[in-house]
């Protein structure tokens, strides 16, 4: 009997990032028929039209969405099996390629967007617990936090493979022991304790056994199809700490900007609020912007200067980011 081998397609996956109204937004495809969780946009790759990885996901994304993306970044390679098969499905392997790309919302990007029954949706629907602009999300303390620390007392499964820390120790290190130890970088570390726990639809629907065995599971935000959650939370903390050694969030904003506009992004991309005179003091030694001479009167308020991104900065210094945050 011949050797038979497994079929393997590669496809594309995006979390394509803006920030409108002082929110990170995500591009989210969401199931016509209401039947299916959000996902993320996904393309495949043809290597008979594109050369690289990069050109296909650019191109698709255009095609789809209307957008140009500015700064891409890949961020993992997704190949677990089962991530897009179903039980009795012969067909092939699907192997993705998990992107972070930045843009700027265009006028027509959402009549676009929703012919391909696409939206942009806030990242913070999908990771509530994320946000402390307004404070510590009250979820954690009331709902998720002892939720987490019940299974951490719980004796891991018999099969479960073994760790260099223990569940307590990495409850410990995602989430901080205060507020002043929070990391907003842990994104991923947060979201895969709580799939490991059986907190989250994605756990019951891929079969862990934690999931299986709770009646109710808690609302810890909005789920999505396969494994995007975890490509999504991948893409956050991969943003977050590359604010802090490179100027992406200059990607998001327009080729003017006011201060406040600036901080409000970096928040909205941090998650973090941050006192207006120590941003501004963290710019202003950073060098990354320089005064147009122009004001903007958009606020209807005081004129309010507006600024540029300094593009010489790229060839001046190897550290370009703005160091904000827990670390």
């Amino acid at each position: 009997m011949p050797d038979q081998k497994a079929a393997i397609e590669i496809g594309l996956n995006a979390v394509i990032v803006a920030v409108s109204s002082g929110m990170p937004q995500i591009v989210e495809v969401n199931d016509p028929e209401g039947k299916e969780p959000d996902s993320l946009p996904f393309g495949p790759f043809d290597p008979l039209h594109h050369r690289t990885f990069e050109i296909g996901l650019r191109t698709w994304v255009e095609e789809q969405t209307a957008l140009r993306l500015g700064y891409i970044e890949q961020l993992y390679t997704f190949g677990d099996r089962g991530r897009h098969r179903h039980m009795g499905d012969a067909g092939p392997h699907m192997v993705s390629v998990g992107y972070l790309a930045l843009t700027r919302q265009t006028p027509d990007s959402e009549t676009m967007l929703a012919r391909h029954h696409s939206a942009w949706r806030s990242w913070y629907d999908y990771f509530p617990w994320e946000d402390w602009r307004d404070g510590r999300p009250a979820l954690l303390d009331a709902d998720l936090l002892p939720a987490l620390q019940e299974w951490s007392r719980e004796a891991p499964p018999k099969d479960t493979p073994a760790r260099a820390l223990s569940r307590p120790e990495r409850l410990r290190l995602a989430f901080g022991n205060d507020p002043s130890a929070w990391d907003e970088e842990r994104t991923l570390d947060r979201y895969e304790l709580l799939y490991e726990a059986g907190l989250v639809p994605e756990a019951l629907r891929d079969g862990r056994p934690a999931a299986r065995n709770r009646d109710i599971l808690p609302a810890f935000g909005r789920p999505m199809r396969f494994d995007h959650r975890r490509v999504l939370a991948t893409a956050i903390s991969r943003l977050r700490a590359k604010l802090k050694y490179r100027p992406v969030v200059f990607e998001l904003m327009p080729a003017t900007f006011t201060l406040t506009d600036l901080q409000t992004s970096v928040e909205a991309i941090s998650g973090r609020h941050l006192h207006k005179q120590n941003f501004r003091r963290l710019v202003e030694n950073a060098n990354l912007v320089e005064p147009t001479g122009a004001t903007s009167t958009a606020t209807g308020g005081r004129p309010a200067a507006l600024f540029r991104f300094r593009h010489e900065i790229l060839t001046e210094r190897p550290a370009l980011g703005l160091r904000v945050g827990g670390r």
